[in-house]
């Protein structure tokens, strides 16, 4: 018996070493993985740097270098003297959308969540689930009748047209319902009881509860107005309402249509440096806010 015992033991132990052998590999070929996806992620911002740094005789050589030669910072004194850019005037005109644009659209997902959250009306599943149907619809295949509908309206060349079209967003609207859905009932019934509001009850009690959420939806819906590119290209191209992505675009090209890639890219990286700010210290809010919505349906 003590033979078989020992065995056992023997065989638990190369069980468990073999286990453990198991999860080192397991471990390791994990973060090589994240490593390398990490690496493809970085990479593009690491050439954005080192380009923005580089002469424009390095950075048109046959072979790039990784690591530049000379590190030429008048690229990033270029960027705001430049008559060309007129980088003051596009901050100032993506910033004004951005706010303008996030406001609105801050509010009018907070009404149309508890709207759906809370209140009852005749057709709201219907109507819910008739929202939900267009995100099944690419965006791109409502840029030609958002074109026609603001070109009848006269909006072309407008900052109107850049806030009004896009101030409805059904994945806000859905990522908010379902957070207020996890706030119980019962506390909406008391209110009631007690004579509160509809209103009241949204600004006393959802909103601090779903307060990550909105923190999140606020992040994401102003960094969306900050990198939109297409459809001001497309509507307000026009030196008084070009934003800051289409400013770059077309920025330190001279006549014979050559670009200064060192210059522009600095001016990339100052254009991305809020953004990148943004991300750094409020992604905990992002991530919160994300991660408490979806649960109950």
């Amino acid at each position: 018996m003590s033979e078989i015992k020992t065995m056992q033991i023997r065989d638990m132990h190369k069980v468990s070493a073999t286990q453990k052998v198991m999860k080192v590999i397991t471990q390791i070929l994990l973060y090589t993985f994240l490593g390398l996806m990490a690496l493809i992620v970085i990479f593009p911002f690491y050439w954005m740097i080192i380009s923005s740094i580089k002469t424009m005789d390095e950075y048109r050589r046959a072979i790039p270098t990784l690591i530049p030669e000379y590190f030429d910072f008048r690229n990033y004194v270029e960027v705001f003297m430049s008559e060309d850019l007129l980088l003051g005037r596009l901050f100032a005109n993506t910033v004004f959308v951005g706010v303008v644009s996030t406001v609105l659209s801050l509010i009018i997902t907070v009404l149309s969540a508890f709207a759906f959250a809370r209140l009852e009306f005749k057709g709201k599943n219907a109507m819910f689930a008739a929202l939900l149907a267009t995100m099944m619809i690419p965006g791109e295949l409502f840029t030609i009748t958002n074109y026609q509908t603001v070109n009848t309206f006269g909006w072309m060349k407008t900052f109107t047209v850049l806030i009004v079209p896009f101030l409805v967003s059904v994945f806000y609207i859905y990522l908010l319902r379902q957070n207020f859905l996890q706030i119980p009932n019962e506390l909406y019934l008391a209110a009631k009881v007690d004579g509160t509001t509809d209103f009241k009850y949204l600004w006393k009690v959802m909103i601090p509860l779903a307060l990550p959420t909105i923190i999140s939806i606020t992040i994401l819906k102003m960094m969306g107005a900050w990198n939109s590119y297409m459809w001001p290209r497309l509507v307000a191209n026009d030196d008084e309402h070009r934003l800051i992505t289409n400013g770059l675009r077309t920025a330190f090209t001279n006549a014979e249509g050559v670009t200064d890639i060192p210059v522009q890219m600095a001016a990339v990286a100052v254009v991305s440096l809020p953004l990148f700010l943004v991300f750094i210290f409020l992604r905990k809010y992002i991530m919160k806010g994300v991660s408490r919505s979806g649960i109950k349906g």
